[in-house]
């Protein structure tokens, strides 16, 4: 496992320098894009509640706790600076107008209307800045039934239909083990501020950049949906047998071999049936039965290949560009080499000292790894230098 070492003290730099966002948002999926944000260059001030902050920093969801708080806000927050304030004291309410003026992206991931009665919903927002991008994240949206309902992510896989498409026919319905709705949200809302930014230069005007956890769980479905929508006869099953992706026939799918597992991906049956020595899949090699008969395939690979280990299937299937892979569990890809390659670790030192071992943006700009400078803010740690800042600003 390899972590890179490089220095910390180096400013941090890319195409969002020069960038003020103002995440005004808790828990995951605003904090998710307020940091791909940071990652990409700009400077975001985490508004918080000076009675405890963000939630998220006593979520103990794995019960991995870094110097007192989750490990889990760590992560989410690194390259943020802290700065508290009570939005029901106009005193304090005056403080974030005078941020809002300077800000260029608000993002917030509350309920409809609690923006609104803490007298920041876009409209007092624009007024107070008409360039800024403001970010909204709902959980469904402004109206309907479901508007008021809490936008979690559990809860939002549940609602989506998205829970049928993972596992096999007989499951029921199975969650995906990582917020998919929280994080696939954030990276959206991150797409359509960039957007509204990028307009901006033109139009000189912001925008009010919205989008639901519902509705970007949806498009994260478009395929599955798309053909339920032009074929109503067409049930969107899963496979009875090693179910993976609903709408691939054939084979594909994960199998038991005799000493762990192997991914399977699109491949041709009769390639399969010669390669694996498996004649019993013959019979149904013709192209236009392999999506009828996927489960009759799939019970016979999930047969057959506990016969050999994972390393002896590989070596016949990859010299013949066959589409497949080991199924790794975390440890193993930690050690890995083809992980290792990645220098996708990254380590912050916290206050104390304790380092945060976490992973860096994906992106890389110009062959240039785009790496986290700060560890996740304490409560309020930047409160003074940012109250120093404005009131020099108000004296010039």
């Amino acid at each position: 496992m390899n972590i890179s070492d490089r220095p910390l003290d180096v400013p941090v730099d890319g195409p969002l320098k020069g960038t003020l966002v103002l995440d005004f948002s808790q828990f995951l999926s605003g904090p998710s894009a307020a940091l791909r944000l940071a990652d990409l260059g700009a400077r975001v001030i985490k508004i918080e509640r000076p009675e405890g902050g963000d939630d998220c920093r006593n979520l103990y969801l794995s019960d991995c706790v870094l110097d007192g708080e989750s490990t889990l806000f760590h992560a989410i927050n690194r390259d943020k600076e802290s700065y508290c304030a009570d939005l029901k004291n106009p005193a304090h309410r005056e403080d974030i107008h005078a941020l809002i003026r300077r800000a260029d992206i608000l993002i917030a991931n509350f309920r409809p209307g609690v923006m609104a009665r803490l007298g920041l919903d876009y409209a007092a927002v624009k007024a107070i800045n008409p360039n800024i991008v403001y970010g909204e994240i709902t959980g469904y949206g402004t109206a309907g039934p479901w508007k008021d309902r809490p936008g979690q992510d559990l809860l939002l896989q549940a609602l989506s239909g998205l829970t049928w498409l993972s596992g096999s026919k007989d499951d029921g319905p199975v969650a995906m083990g990582v917020p998919v709705a929280d994080i696939f949200t954030g990276a959206q809302l991150v797409q359509g501020v960039l957007a509204a930014l990028f307009a901006r230069e033109f139009s000189g005007e912001g925008a009010h950049v919205e989008i639901s956890m519902l509705e970007a769980m949806l498009d994260f479905q478009f395929e599955p949906l798309t053909i339920l929508l032009h074929d109503q006869q067409q049930k969107i099953e899963r496979a009875a047998v090693n179910g993976a992706h609903t709408l691939v026939a054939g084979a594909y799918g994960f199998y038991r071999t005799a000493d762990g597992y192997i991914a399977l991906s699109m491949g041709r049956v009769q390639d399969l049936a010669q390669l694996l020595d498996c004649p019993a899949l013959l019979p149904y090699a013709a192209p236009g039965v392999a999506f009828k008969e996927r489960d009759a395939i799939k019970q016979i690979l999930a047969d057959h290949l506990p016969s050999q280990t994972t390393s002896h299937w590989l070596s016949l299937l990859e010299p013949a560009d066959i589409w497949c892979a080991e199924v790794l569990d975390w440890d193993q890809l930690l050690q890995h080499d083809g992980f290792t390659a990645l220098d996708m670790l990254q380590s912050l030192p916290l206050a104390s000292g304790t380092p945060l071992t976490t992973s860096r943006c994906p992106i890389r700009l110009d062959g240039e790894l785009l790496w986290g400078n700060q560890p996740a803010p304490n409560l309020g740690q930047h409160q003074a230098a940012i109250d120093l800042a404005l009131k020099n600003k108000q004296q010039k």
